[in-house]
């Protein structure tokens, strides 16, 4: 992170309460960047409230689906930089709900790349995912794989790359996007996902239940290395207008399965005995996704931080410290 480059800067920011938002809203205010954070829901103990981080943010309340909202925050605050992050995120709840999904990702996107256009920011990154290119049987993702979402969520980042696409080649609007692999770290309470449902299991002596048969394969990026690219690309897109329209990967480019990742937190816990219970259900999920991060590596010059095991030791101490904390409540459910 360039500071000097933060500093005093207007950046409006979405998805807050998320995990990558989290973090995102720590890294920024260290850099005394001028935040304003959309918030649609008080979430007690995500990271900006915990951390007493919205404290020292301009808050706004509100909806991405509030277009008023989203035009007039950017041209009250004069916003230089804009962070769309957020979403629903939870590829389950998509699957149950997809409208408010399609809503929340689609609609919510258009409205604040419209509102970027009116009012003239000068770099929007929008938060896409590597499910926004849907299956493929030729592996790694490259940027240049086609959008191909079949289910819900997947659809809704499809959909979201494209709209980015579009106002950059009709309005030249100086807008990237970001897709990275699986996204882990403490801050996490979608309890639903695989590594915070399985130290939370483990802490309570539990066995974990995956959803699936254990073989689904993902790729992963430690949140802190996801904040720095997203930080890193803004900066870069600021200095290099080619870059506009352009998407980047970033991610560790590792093949792991659910069950190869269960077994090495459960090593890494001290709870080998902890066999994890195989429920083989799970359904509308990409079976195998991982990527090639090549393009940030040689155009941008990133490269993470953490390896896998350095970020998996991060995220266990913090969740071991939330779990213990008196006022902390969660519930376990299964997961992929």
């Amino acid at each position: 992170m360039n500071r000097n480059f933060w500093r005093g800067r207007p950046v409006f920011l979405t998805g807050a309460s998320g995990l990558l938002g989290g973090w995102m809203l720590e890294s920024l205010l260290s850099a005394e960047a001028e935040v304003i954070a959309l918030v649609r829901d008080q979430v007690p103990h995500c990271i900006a409230v915990r951390d007493r981080l919205l404290e020292r943010t301009t808050v706004v309340q509100g909806s991405l689906s509030d277009a008023d909202l989203l035009r007039r925050t950017m041209a009250e605050y004069s916003i230089d930089t804009v962070l769309h992050l957020g979403a629903q995120t939870l590829v389950g709840v998509a699957k149950r709900d997809p409208v408010s999904t399609l809503e929340a990702n689609i609609r919510g996107t258009w409205n604040m790349l419209e509102a970027a256009r009116q009012t003239g920011v000068k770099q929007f990154l929008f938060a896409s995912s590597d499910k926004a290119y849907g299956a493929s049987e030729n592996l790694p993702y490259l940027e240049t794989h086609a959008r191909e979402g079949k289910y819900p969520y997947d659809v809704s980042k499809s959909c979201g790359d494209l709209l980015c696409g579009m106002y950059a080649a009709t309005y030249q609007l100086p807008v990237a996007v970001v897709r990275c692999g699986n996204l882990f770290g403490g801050g996490d309470l979608n309890f639903s996902r695989t590594i915070p449902g399985l130290v939370q299991a483990t802490v309570r002596d539990e066995q974990f239940v995956i959803r699936s048969d254990g073989k689904f394969v993902r790729d992963f990026l430690y949140v802190k290395d996801a904040v720095e690219a997203y930080l890193l690309l803004a900066e870069k897109l600021s200095e290099d207008r080619s870059l506009a329209g352009e998407a980047f990967n970033f991610s560790l480019e590792i093949r792991l399965t659910v069950l190869d990742l269960v077994h090495r937190v459960l090593r890494m816990m001290g709870r080998e005995d902890l066999e994890p219970i195989i429920q083989n259900i799970a359904s509308a999920e990409i079976r195998e996704q991982y990527m090639s991060a090549e393009k940030a590596r040689t155009r941008l010059g990133w490269k993470p931080k953490y390896g896998l095991d350095d970020g998996l030791v991060e995220t266990i101490e913090w969740y071991r410290a939330f779990f213990q904390a008196p006022e902390t409540v969660s519930v376990a459910t299964a997961t992929m």
